[in-house]
């Protein structure tokens, strides 16, 4: 699963990748991203590809309950169930997102405890993960909240040595197909072996509460 990643992109290498219409903006680094706080996604808007803060746990637009009645983790959606799932199969058929991260955390299991392991593109480019999003009416302030999810598939080899599941990583030439919807399941696919790196990092990460700034957290750890 993926439930934690970094934020250190550009404005100008989203532009690159997206051809962005929206207004240029300044990303401030984040360097432990959790779910429930705002994330970027890009959606596609009248055929153009256009920047759109979102919650990170995905709240489907028929949720009739208060926002902190929701329990249940919807921030990954697993590829096997996704398009059945009630809390995901409205959003997979008719709201499709990208996910930029500068990199994400997966835990592995070790004598010592879990040893957190940041997996990033090899070359330092953002990867793009395959998300759903759905807008929900809050039914006690009356307020719109979009909100999105990652989906996640198995693992390719390489980050199998760690964990058994992994985000889906789409390449650009995917990326107007799946915000269309023209693509299905078959698109979401554990990609090359060769496409990211890793490197065991600090266990302070393991906590939630490690500051969003701190960018030591990414820095190999100590043998």
């Amino acid at each position: 699963m993926c439930g934690r990643f970094t934020r250190k992109y550009t404005w100008r290498e989203l532009w690159d990748l997206y051809r962005l219409t929206s207004p240029a903006s300044n990303l401030e680094p984040r360097y432990n991203v959790c779910p429930t706080t705002e994330i970027d996604t890009v959606i596609m808007r009248r055929g153009e590809h256009v920047l759109a803060p979102m919650r990170w746990g995905l709240v489907p637009a028929w949720w009739s309950k208060p926002l902190k009645e929701l329990r249940a983790a919807t921030f990954n959606a697993r590829i096997e169930t996704v398009a059945e799932k009630p809390f995901f199969r409205d959003a997979f058929r008719r709201g499709r997102c990208l996910i930029p991260v500068s990199g994400y955390y997966e835990w592995q299991n070790t004598s010592g405890g879990k040893q957190p392991h940041y997996f990033t593109a090899r070359d330092g480019s953002p990867l793009l993960i395959a998300g759903l999003w759905d807008e929900w009416i809050d039914v006690e302030s009356k307020t719109p909240l979009r909100s999105c999810c990652m989906i996640i598939t198995d693992a390719n080899e390489f980050v199998a040595e760690v964990h058994d599941r992994m985000p889906v990583l789409l390449q650009p030439e995917h990326f107007d197909a799946w915000l269309s919807g023209k693509a299905g399941l078959d698109l979401l696919k554990p990609p090359a072996n060769d496409l990211l790196q890793r490197w065991p990092v600090s266990k302070r990460v393991n906590s939630s509460r490690a500051a969003d700034d701190d960018a030591s957290l990414i820095e190999l750890a100590a043998a």
